[in-house]
């Protein structure tokens, strides 16, 4: 069975093998062993591929279990340093203006160096990154520089500069005047100023308080780095901002490298009392204004200081061996440093002993004051506001706008009758126009102070207030239609105990005596027989006859004055024919030499004196005023504003101002004016004329009621009258003098004279053409040149000879002390005598000290500084909203959040009553 078993496989097998063969040929079995081969190595090879694919993903999810994932910027900036680097290339035109460029491209370079370079190279050796923030840097200076060309920075330097000024001098007042009064009420403490300030500047401002920015260097850093942020996002490209590194180190230098210190050094109270002294070198230190200084100076720091260095002084002097003339001068100079080093002593005692008082309450308690008669008040500005003040207290105030009224009717009808005379001798008439205009005046002047329908109404005699009515409506107006009731005006105002004689005991008199600098030393108790002293119309308060007083002295006969301008010059000076050229400090004026005799009955004598053209003007204002209808007999030669030292001009002066001294001199006016002797021997006697008046001093007629101004939390330039708004130099002049010297919170008759007076000093000044003027000084402020100095000037400060400053060493507390002391004196003694004659003598000091105080404080040094940097950016970029993101940056502010919640609580009540 098995072998035929084993048969029949085999058979059949054969048989297969056979028709296999039969059938595909006889290579089919190489064929079919090659397919067998391929389907193994097939499936060997789908084996081994799937094996690899799950053995990796097994391998990355082990991977991802504890291992950070690869980076692929690392690989990408692994080829990009392998592959060699472009040369980066570097334009050094910014401003298109060379002499910018070159001084720019300097600072560029010494920050780079200075803030980058010394420690970058530590690191590495490759430039392309510094060449990146230098072109950085330059791309962010060419952006700038096209904004500011675009900008009309007129209406920023003689708008929004003066205005901010003004703002953060008001606040400063403001603050001042709150601590005074909070002082009143509680003598044990006194509040910090700074608090006060920005106190103060939240209710001034209402949208913004930079307090924290100002008192706290954390905050400061933080708030210029992003503002220095901002200013790159808008200067730079796209791509050089999105680089995070390199804006981060631009950020940096400019904020902590260039601007921080930058602001600092402005801010130090010490660098700004240098420049101020620097400012005015030219003028030269009074002694009677170091005295002053020293006398009201409130802090014992600079009174020890000055006192210290006279002692240093004394002994320095008398370790000094001299002989003959020399020992009279030291003993002189040691005189005067004793008496400085007891003043200070005095001054040192009082304040630390608490016993400080203020000279007008103290002199107010004691009786004999100088005397200063009702006349002299009237024609005097800064005596007359006092006395108007007090009117107003009493209700008298229209005795005494009548008799003010009636005076410049007075001078109006002279002048318009005089002009009146003129046309008709020229065949001109306008006879009923004239004498229409002054008739309409008259009755308006009739109407408002002496009817039935005047309020308030002058109290006078009824039968005179008839015979005026009368006049008026049957005669022609004349100049002295109002002259028999305006002398019972006066008689009222002189004798009624009300008025005058009151005044002299009032408070308001003893301040009127500050203001003409007459308010003696407390000691000072009146003269030996009792009677008070006398004014003598100056404010220096020198005891001696007024012209009032001189006015009723009898002319000595005996006394001949015979004067004439002669040929002869000082030889120090460029010898004209006529006069002498002098220039003091740049300013070119003419001396004339008068050759003067008197006779007296024991001889003659004969002196030269030298005047000025000014001089001639300030005698003429004087005589002219004293002496009624002198200034129509004597005409002195008129100003002339260009071409002044001509040659032929001056000729021309000297021979009129010789026809003027004759006409003075002549027998015929000295009999008709018996005390003008005095005057003119005044004028012409030999040393240095003392001017009394001034150009700008002059008596205005213009006459508006004082009135209660509401004091709103405002920016100053908005409160500016409309008639002044086109006036940019009046508009700069008149707000500045508002804060300075708080004309605002004062008579409205003082500040309505003072800016008529302003006005008619422009128009002196070329008139309202000078305008153009401000607007071409302004072009030259921002020309290339202007702007290379300055940048110069930044260069040379942060590196001079190229080197890096180093941080200035604080100066010794008592050489600041020292320089304070130097600076207000400065100040005060610059400070004209026309402009004292104006406001007084006491507003005119603490105006000017007002405003030296404010700059001794650093943290409002920085305010004004961040402000001014504010407007400088809201006009550099106009259209980015700058001011919503300075509330931003300011928003964290304390004070502010302090000043909200005061304002919710006190809206509260209202509304719930709603």
């Amino acid at each position: 069975m098995l072998a035929e078993t084993s048969l029949s496989i085999w058979g059949w097998g054969s048989l297969g093998v056979v028709l296999f063969l039969i059938t595909f040929g006889p290579f089919a079995i190489f064929y079919f062993a090659f397919y067998i081969l391929c389907f193994v190595g097939g499936g060997f090879v789908v084996t081994l591929l799937f094996g690899k694919n799950n053995s990796e993903t097994y391998l990355e999810r082990c991977e991802h279990s504890y291992l950070p994932p690869t980076s692929f910027g690392i690989t990408k900036c692994i080829e990009e340093m392998k592959q060699e680097s472009k040369p980066i290339k570097i334009d050094r035109r910014l401003t298109g203006a060379y002499i910018i460029d070159e001084p720019l491209q300097q600072v560029i370079q010494f920050s780079l160096r200075d803030y980058v370079q010394y420690w970058y190279y530590t690191l590495s050796d490759d430039e392309s990154f510094l060449l990146e923030i230098r072109q950085a840097l330059q791309n962010a200076l060419i952006q700038f520089s096209s904004r500011s060309k675009e900008v009309d920075w007129q209406p920023y330097f003689t708008t929004r500069l003066v205005d901010d000024f003004t703002t953060h001098l008001r606040v400063f007042r403001k603050a001042q005047q709150r601590i005074t009064e909070k002082e009143d009420q509680i003598k044990d403490g006194a509040e910090d100023l700074v608090n006060t300030f920005f106190e103060v500047e939240v209710e001034t401002e209402k949208r913004v308080c930079r307090d924290l920015v100002c008192t706290s260097p954390k905050d400061e850093e933080g708030f210029l780095r992003d503002l220095c942020e901002v200013l790159l996002y808008l200067l730079l490209p796209p791509g050089d901002f999105q680089n995070k590194i390199m804006r981060y180190f631009v950020r940096e230098i400019l904020a902590r490298g260039i601007l921080l210190p930058l602001i600092n050094q402005l801010s130090d109270p010490d660098y700004i009392n240098q420049y101020f002294i620097w400012m005015i070198r030219d003028s030269i230190c009074n002694y009677e204004a170091f005295m002053n200084i020293i006398k009201v100076s409130d802090k014992v720091g600079e009174l020890e200081a000055v006192r210290d260095k006279a002692a240093e002084e004394l002994q320095y002097l008398r370790s000094l061996d001299t002989a003959g003339d020399d020992i009279n001068t030291i003993k002189n100079q040691i005189n005067s440093l004793l008496f400085v080093k007891k003043v200070c002593d005095s001054r040192i005692l009082r304040l630390q002993s608490g016993k400080e008082i203020d000279t007008v309450k103290l002199a107010a308690n004691f009786g004999k004051l100088c005397t200063v008669p009702l006349d002299t008040i009237l024609i005097n500005n800064v005596a007359l506001q006092f006395f108007m003040d007090y009117m107003q207290q009493m209700g008298g105030q229209a005795h005494l706008f009548f008799w003010m009224t009636v005076e410049g009717y007075r001078v109006t009808a002279q002048q318009q009758l005089e002009v009146l005379l003129s046309l008709q001798k020229d065949g001109r008439h306008q006879t009923t126009e004239t004498k229409g205009l002054l008739k309409s005046a008259a009755v308006g002047i009739y109407d408002q102070y002496l009817s039935e329908k005047a309020s308030p109404r002058v109290n006078i005699d009824d039968t005179l207030v008839a015979k005026l009515a009368e006049k008026l409506n049957n005669e022609d107006p004349t100049p002295e239609i109002f002259d028999e009731i305006q002398r019972k005006v006066y008689d009222m105002m002189l004798r009624d105990e009300r008025f005058y004689p009151s005044f002299r005991l009032h408070v308001l008199y003893v301040r009127m005596l500050a203001e003409l600098d007459m308010l003696k030393d407390p000691s000072f108790r009146g003269s030996d027989d009792g009677e008070g002293e006398s004014f003598n119309g100056s404010p220096t308060g020198s005891i001696n006859l007024s012209l009032d007083d001189l006015s009723n002295v009898p002319a000595d006969e005996s006394i001949q004055l015979h004067a004439y301008i002669s040929d002869t010059v000082y030889a120090d000076y460029d010898p004209y024919t006529v006069a002498g050229v002098c220039n003091d400090h740049g300013k070119t004026y003419a001396l004339y030499a008068i050759s003067v005799r008197r006779r007296t009955p024991n001889g003659d004598e004969v002196w030269k004196t030298y005047r000025r053209y000014s001089d001639f003007h300030d005698f003429h204002m004087r005589i002219t005023e004293q002496f009624e209808n002198l200034g129509s007999m004597l005409k002195l030669p008129g100003k002339k504003t260009f071409n002044n030292m001509d040659r032929d001009f001056l000729e021309k002066r000297k021979n009129d101002l010789n026809a003027y001294l004759q006409l003075l001199l002549t027998p015929e006016v000295m009999k008709c004016y018996p005390a003008l002797i005095h005057c003119v021997y005044d004028f012409l006697e030999n040393k240095a004329y003392s001017k009394g008046k001034g150009e700008i001093a002059r008596k205005d007629p213009p006459l508006m009621q004082k009135t209660y101004v509401d004091p709103k939390h405002c920016r100053v330039a908005a409160q500016v009258e409309d008639n002044v708004e086109d006036n940019v130099p009046l508009k700069i002049m008149l707000l500045l003098m508002d804060e300075i010297f708080d004309l605002k919170e004062r008579n409205q008759w003082l500040r309505r004279n003072i800016k008529n007076l302003l006005q008619q000093l422009i128009r002196a000044m070329h008139g309202y053409t000078i305008n153009k003027k401000i607007v071409d000084h302004v072009d030259w402020m921002t020309s290339p040149e202007q702007v290379a100095d300055a940048v110069k000037r930044f260069r040379d400060a942060f590196w001079p000879n190229g080197i890096l400053a180093e941080t200035v060493p604080r100066r010794d507390n008592a050489i600041r002390m020292r320089t304070r002391i130097a600076g207000k004196t400065k100040l005060l003694g610059m400070m004209p005598d026309e402009l004292k004659h104006i406001l007084g003598a006491e507003t005119t000091r603490k105006g000017i000290l007002r405003v030296f105080e404010m700059f001794q404080h650093t943290q409002l040094n920085k305010r004004m500084v961040y402000v001014f940097l504010e407007g400088f950016l809201e006009t550099l970029f106009p259209a980015n909203e700058f001011p919503e993101l300075f509330k931003k940056l300011h928003s964290p502010s304390k004070q502010m959040q302090r000043y909200k919640q005061r304002l919710q609580s006190t809206q509260a009540p209202s509304l719930q009553k709603r």
